[in-house]
C-alpha cells in the first residue's frame, strides 16, 4: 500500500555497514512492496520513468537489479543504452531516448539517462559547450514536458567518496567475474574526480528544479543505499493495493491415448549436474 510522503531531508550518513540479516528481511519486504506497486502501475495505466544517475561503481546497477528481481519484466524493464552511433549523433539529444519511454502500465528503469551529456560528455569533451548550454536549458524542459503528460519521473543521484570508489574498481579488478564492469573511462573517471564534482554541481544547479528534482542517495553502504532508494521510491509512488481475482488449479483431464516418444529419439543435453554430484563425491572419499 501506498505510503505517505516523507519530510524533504537531508539523510543521515553512517559508515557502519547495515546487518545483513536485517538488510535481507527488510530487502524483501520492500520488494514484496514493489510487486504491489507495479501491479498497480499494470492496472491503472500508469507511467513510470526512474533515473539512476552517479559515479562510477556507486551502486546504480546493484540497486536496479534488486528493484527488479520479483518484478514482471514485460511490466518493468531496464535500458541501459550504448555510445550514440553516427546517425543517433545527429538527432536531436533526447530523440533516442524517447523511444524508450513508457506505454501505460508499464515501468522504465534508465541505467544512466539523457543526463550523460552533463557529466561524461562533458567532462571528456564528447560534447561541444554550445550543445552542453543547450542540454541545460533544454533537459529541463523536457522533463517538464514528460511530467504535464503524465508520466512519473524520479531521479536518484548515487553518491560515493573517492576513496570508497577506488575500494571498488580494486575490488572488481581483482575478481574476474566483475572485471567486465571496468572500462577505461571508468579509471579515468579517478584522475577527474574534480572535474566530475563541478559538472554534478553545475548540472544540480540546472535541473535540481520541480517538478523533477533530484533525490540524493548515500552509497556508501550498499546495502543502506539499496534499502533506503527503494523505501523512498515507494514512498512517491501513489499506489493502491490491488485484490488478486482468486484462481483455481483446473482438474486434469483423463488422457486421451497420448504416448510420449521414446527419449532416444530426441537429443537431450549432457546431465552435467550429475558429473558434479559425483564429483563431490569423490572428493569426499578422498
Amino acid at each position: 500500500m501506498a505510503k505517505k510522503k516523507k519530510d524533504k531531508g537531508v539523510a543521515k550518513k553512517s559508515g557502519k555497514r547495515m546487518n545483513k540479516a536485517l538488510y535481507e528481511t527488510e530487502l524483501y519486504r520492500l520488494q514484496a512492496e514493489l510487486v504491489e506497486m507495479q501491479e498497480w502501475v499494470r492496472q491503472s495505466g500508469a507511467r513510470l520513468v526512474v533515473l539512476f544517475e552517479g559515479r562510477d561503481a556507486a551502486g546504480k546497477g546493484g540497486t536496479i537489479k534488486r528493484i527488479t528481481e520479483y518484478l514482471n519484466p514485460r511490466v518493468a524493464r531496464i535500458v541501459a543504452l550504448p555510445a550514440p552511433t553516427e546517425r543517433e549523433r545527429t538527432q536531436w539529444y533526447f530523440q533516442r531516448y524517447i523511444t524508450h519511454l513508457p506505454a501505460a502500465g508499464e515501468i522504465v528503469l534508465l541505467d544512466r539517462s539523457w543526463y550523460n551529456r552533463a557529466g561524461v560528455e562533458r567532462v571528456m569533451g564528447f560534447c561541444t559547450p554550445e550543445e552542453y548550454r543547450r542540454f541545460l536549458y533544454q533537459a529541463p524542459i523536457f522533463e517538464r514536458m514528460l511530467v504535464e503528460d503524465g508520466i512519473l519521473l524520479r531521479k536518484y543521484w548515487f553518491s560515493v567518496s573517492d576513496e570508497e570508489q577506488e575500494a571498488r574498481f580494486r575490488s572488481r579488478m581483482e575478481d574476474p567475474m566483475r572485471r567486465w564492469k571496468l572500462s577505461p573511462m571508468d579509471l579515468e573517471s579517478i584522475t577527474r574526480w574534480e572535474d566530475y564534482s563541478r559538472a554534478k554541481d553545475d548540472m544540480f544547479i540546472h535541473t535540481d528544479v520541480d517538478p523533477a528534482p533530484w533525490s540524493v542517495v548515500d552509497s556508501t553502504d550498499k546495502r543502506r543505499a539499496r534499502i533506503n532508494t527503494i523505501d523512498h521510491l515507494l514512498s512517491t509512488i501513489p499506489y493502491t493495493t490491488f485484490t488478486p481475482p482468486p484462481l483455481e488449479l483446473p482438474r486434469r483431464p483423463h488422457s486421451k491415448g497420448y504416448q510420449r516418444p521414446p527419449k532416444d529419439t530426441q537429443t537431450y543435453i549432457p546431465d552435467h549436474a550429475k558429473d558434479v554430484e559425483l564429483a563431490a563425491q569423490d572428493g569426499k572419499g578422498d
